[in-house]
């Protein structure tokens, strides 16, 4: 269960977005709380990219509020989120293949040697792989070979690495967009491990997935969108996968949804 009883970490409070006349939020609420691995599912079309992707500074959202640590915040860009200590693990991973581990880790925010040669432009390449074996270390990941381009390792290498670079830079929240799809049985078991050990540094993780018996394992909490709009919080142990489905379907009534 979390281990948090007070104020929600991140609060998204009557979010409406829409892209032309598709209105893909209609007022949409979601509350993640202080260390807690708290899952947002729902049927396709219900929201969760477009939620997600405005609390990440993707989308800017036409109304409604966002409160960070109870202030209220405004996400206009990936970098105000990365300010705030939210990274984001997409579906696609954001990976530049042709690179290897530590290269993609550090993408876009490369260290550069000490003195006159960093005022050139040389990178600190032992500084930056020091720092991501230090990473993948604390996450149990394993890279067989750390000097290989990314594009030659398998999904469930090429996902850990995703989710330790978004575990090194993030302080407080790590939203991950369907980790698991397109996996095996061995890589997924690896990546549900992973977003335990991600809890553990002291982060709060925001899971998108459609697989239910791995929300059920792993997630503290349920929050579930439908039509754009929450209807439902779950907690674990109170809750069955058919009431899940109940609500993302509609064939359950809206339950403390509010």
């Amino acid at each position: 269960m979390s281990e948090s009883g007070g104020a929600p970490l991140l609060e998204a409070r009557g979010i409406v977005k829409s892209f032309g006349k598709v209105q893909a939020l209609r007022g949409a609420n979601f509350t993640v709380r202080p260390n807690e691995v708290v899952a947002l599912v729902g049927d396709n079309g219900a929201g969760k990219s477009t939620l997600v992707k405005t609390l990440a500074g993707v989308h800017q959202a036409d109304g409604g509020e966002v409160l960070f640590e109870g202030r209220p915040v405004t996400i206009g860009s990936p970098l105000d989120a990365r300010a705030l200590g939210i990274e984001t693990v997409y579906q696609d991973l954001a990976l530049a293949a042709e690179l290897d581990p530590a290269s993609n880790l550090f993408l876009g925010r490369e260290l550069l040697r000490a003195g006159p040669l960093g005022r050139l432009g040389f990178l600190d390449k032992r500084a930056m792989r020091r720092q991501s074996d230090e990473a993948f270390e604390r996450l149990s990941v394993a890279i067989q070979d750390v000097d290989a381009p990314v594009a030659t390792m398998s999904g469930g290498q090429r996902q850990g690495i995703a989710v330790s670079r978004a575990v090194m830079w993030a302080s407080k929240v790590v939203f991950m967009d369907e980790p698991t799809a397109a996996l095996g049985v061995v890589q997924t078991r690896n990546v549900l491990d992973l977003i335990g050990r991600v809890k553990e540094q002291g982060l709060s993780v925001v899971l998108i997935s459609h697989n239910m018996p791995e929300v059920l394992e792993v997630a503290d909490r349920v929050e579930v969108l439908r039509l754009g709009e929450r209807v439902a919080q779950f907690e674990r142990g109170d809750v069955s996968m058919e009431e899940i489905v109940g609500a993302m379907t509609g064939a359950l009534r809206r339950r403390d949804g509010r």
